[in-house]
């Protein structure tokens, strides 16, 4: 005599699908980020600061330049190029990541850097 009852079983499994769907593809994107992200990390061996550039430092411009830079297998930046950030700061802040020296890996990787610019 519980005929009611049993239509309800699919509606709850239903349920329980959907409310586990966002979870399991969230699950699912940070699996496959986590293999992107650590091909991207290399240690940086040594750094060199930039040079704040003098028609910057008088207009009193500040900010954050992102730059990618290509790593060769030996840690050593072999091309870079401005993601982000102002124009007047982004040729100091390329030719300071040129200079840097990463950790060696097995492979040629991207590595994304900021640097951050301050009166």
């Amino acid at each position: 005599m519980n005929t009611n009852h049993a239509p309800r079983a699919p509606r709850t499994i239903r349920r329980t699908l959907v409310l586990l769907l966002p979870a399991v593809v969230l699950a699912v994107a940070a699996a496959l980020a986590v293999p992107a992200i650590a091909a991207e990390t290399r240690g940086v061996k040594t750094r060199v600061s930039p040079v704040y550039p003098e028609i910057a430092q008088r207009l009193r411009i500040e900010g954050t330049v992102r730059i990618e830079a290509t790593v060769d297998p030996d840690g050593k930046v072999i091309d870079v190029k401005t993601v982000s950030g102002n124009h007047s700061l982004a040729p100091a802040a390329e030719d300071a990541v040129r200079k840097w020296r990463f950790l060696p890996g097995p492979d040629q990787s991207i590595v994304t850097v900021e640097i951050n610019f301050a009166l």
